[in-house]
């Protein structure tokens, strides 16, 4: 393996659940390695002038997944934190994409804890079919999150910064950046 200069290194791009902390964790580690920070979600509701729960309305969420799906494939920053909807697994193309241009780490919680975090599920905009659960949804998508990750970070137990300490020292000891270069 080459070594790379630390301003060569990749991007990190976060997944999980609604409510995983994507958002909160990477705004932090954005700022404590000086990179910018991207909520896919923010900018598909720019490219369509709508909020997510009304793209859902509009175009049924099989039509949302395909908008998500190509904006996120789209995206192309560098050293940035990203941090897609949580539905972004289902998009081959925009996950494909996210682990050619960056380390994809999972922060994983656990159903017990997904239930205490979440509040409305409709004003949040989440991606789910109608009549399914929580729970159904969690159970389905846990396998995307697991096959697309490099990295996996359990947050059970852990406050945000501990998470975000956990991500910077992934980073800083390289662990992000090899993971990029054996897929070069």
């Amino acid at each position: 393996m080459t070594e790379r200069k630390q301003e060569d290194r990749t991007n990190i791009t976060l997944i999980g659940m609604p409510a995983s902390g994507k958002s909160m964790a990477g705004v932090l580690l954005a700022k404590r390695l000086g990179f910018s920070f991207v909520d896919t979600d923010i900018v598909i509701q720019e490219k369509e002038g709508l909020l997510l729960r009304e793209i859902i309305a509009r175009d049924g969420l099989d039509g949302f997944l395909e908008i998500e799906n190509r904006i996120n494939a789209g995206i192309n920053p560098r050293k940035a934190v990203i941090a897609p909807g949580g539905s972004v697994i289902y998009g081959r193309e925009a996950m494909e994409h996210f682990r050619k241009i960056s380390t994809v780490v999972y922060l994983k919680v656990s159903y017990e804890e997904l239930e205490k975090r979440l509040g409305n599920l409709e004003a949040r905009g989440v991606a789910m079919r109608e009549g399914m659960t929580l729970k159904e949804l969690y159970e389905e998508r846990v396998p995307y999150y697991e096959k697309y990750a490099h990295i996996t970070v359990d947050e059970e137990g852990c406050p945000v910064g501990q998470v975000v300490d956990r991500l910077e020292a992934a980073y800083r000891s390289g662990v992000c950046r090899d993971f990029r270069q054996e897929e070069e």
